[in-house]
């Protein structure tokens, strides 16, 4: 391979990694063409972008990316595919209904809301992490909440008091 094209290999990886909020990177190597090309369908319907990838390259361009990155330099070793998404929890549970049938992919690490998760026992957590949008959807429910209590309560109540005012003008007029 050129320089130039390892320079714009890298300048891809770079802007990718730039423009992510979250990826992970995994071992697929073993995987035959089958399960690899049913591997890269499910990710394509899920929104996760994978890249195999020299290791190499990935570090040059991790190095240039603006943050800490340097607990991943480790885990760059073997074979070495990138999954890019928006969604941090997207790729840890498809990896892992993934495995149900495979042995791979396995995750070597995962940059996921600012954090570095290293190794495969990881995976449970990454699953189980929420995203921001389920984030918020929780936040607003336990908001909702209160007020909901307070409006059901005011309107039960508003038949009782509308009955109670009901009996009282009933017993003035007699």
């Amino acid at each position: 391979m050129r320089r130039e094209e390892k320079n714009s290999i890298i300048e891809g990886l770079q802007q990718q990694l730039s423009a992510t909020s979250h990826f992970y990177l995994a071992d697929i190597s073993g995987l035959n063409a089958e399960d690899t090309s049913s591997l890269r369908r499910k990710c394509f319907e899920k929104d996760i972008t994978l890249l195999v990838v020299k290791n190499t390259l990935l570090r040059q361009a991790l190095e240039k990316v603006e943050g800490d990155y340097e607990p991943l330099y480790d885990k760059l070793i073997d074979s070495t595919s990138v999954m890019f998404c928006e969604t941090g929890n997207i790729p840890a549970k498809l990896i892992k209904e993934f495995r149900k049938e495979n042995e791979k992919p396995i995750l070597k690490a995962a940059f996921v809301e600012q954090s570095i998760y290293l190794g495969d026992d990881q995976l449970d957590l990454l699953a189980s992490l929420k995203s921001k949008n389920e984030l918020i959807g929780d936040a607003l429910s336990l908001l909702q909440s209160p007020m909901k209590s307070v409006i059901s309560a005011l309107s039960s109540g508003g038949s009782q008091l509308a009955g109670a005012l009901e009996t009282l003008s009933e017993k003035q007029e007699s």
